[in-house]
């Protein structure tokens, strides 16, 4: 018998459930929204570019069970640092889904350099995406979320909530922030049945860190000071975005679990 969080109620079962991942026409969030998908939740994916969301929704059309109508794989395009836009999707994807069950903030930017040199407008691009996006698109769909009395908002913090590297200062700043910003979501939304979790990956392979993997000495680094002694896989993320966003996580609320390898636990 299946893990139940009460009677008739499977712990980790996402069916019929509507997730809404933003930043998933590839790496983490393609994983996060193909894991809810496979886990039987609606998931409508989210990006700036149309065409790579149509391809990225397409695969994983073809990859879901015979049977599960296309309809449950849906694409919305907008900017999530634009106010305006996440707005009119929000009311655009209440209006042809209703409101999601499960919302990931996950759309996020990386452009490293000295502090000394960093220009304001860098500086500005990468606090708007991985920062003022979760607080944009987080209040947006809170708004059909708390009359409704349930939601799970999951924010992709990272291991740089809590360990920071030299020429990433304004990724570890927002990323931070969106920690801080998890908790006070969580104070405000909390009583109204909503739990607002962050998960924070470690170094992940993917496109974001793809001129990382691609250096050796960063490489060889990495998994001398990761325990696991290797770099974390898209993979790895989705079983705690699963737990995050099921039943089984109904109590937990405000906290920022990292998925790093260990890399967090050791000196």
């Amino acid at each position: 018998m299946p893990l139940q969080t009460a009677p008739g109620v499977p712990a980790f079962d996402l069916t019929g459930r509507l997730a809404l991942v933003t930043g998933s026409g590839r790496g983490i969030g393609h994983a996060i929204a193909r894991g809810y998908a496979l886990s039987g939740a609606r998931v409508v994916l989210n990006g700036r570019d149309p065409e790579r969301l149509k391809a990225a929704a397409a695969a994983l059309r073809e990859e879901l069970a015979p049977g599960r109508p296309p309809g449950d794989v849906q694409v919305h395009a907008f900017d999530v640092a634009d106010p305006a836009q996440v707005e009119q999707a929000c009311e655009a994807v209440v209006a042809a889904h209703g409101c999601p069950d499960i919302l990931v903030n996950n759309a996020g930017v990386q452009i490293r350099g000295p502090l000394t040199e960093l220009p304001v407008d860098d500086w500005k691009r990468v606090v708007d995406v991985n920062l003022t996006s979760g607080f944009l698109v987080g209040r947006a769909f809170a708004r059909h979320m708390l009359p409704r009395g349930s939601g799970k908002i999951i924010n992709v913090c990272s291991v740089q909530n809590h360990l920071v590297r030299a020429t990433t200062a304004p990724y570890a700043a927002a990323k931070s922030g969106l920690g801080g910003l998890t908790r006070a979501m969580c104070a405000e939304w909390a009583s109204a049945g909503i739990q607002v979790n962050g998960l924070a990956p470690g170094y992940i392979d993917t496109d974001l860190n793809a001129s990382l993997v691609a250096d050796p000495d960063f490489s060889r680094w990495i998994t001398r000071r990761t325990p696991a002694a290797r770099w974390g896989r898209v993979e790895d993320v989705v079983g705690p975005a699963i737990w995050l966003a099921s039943p089984a996580s109904d109590f937990v609320n405000g906290q920022v679990i990292y998925v790093d390898g260990g890399m967090t636990a050791v000196i």
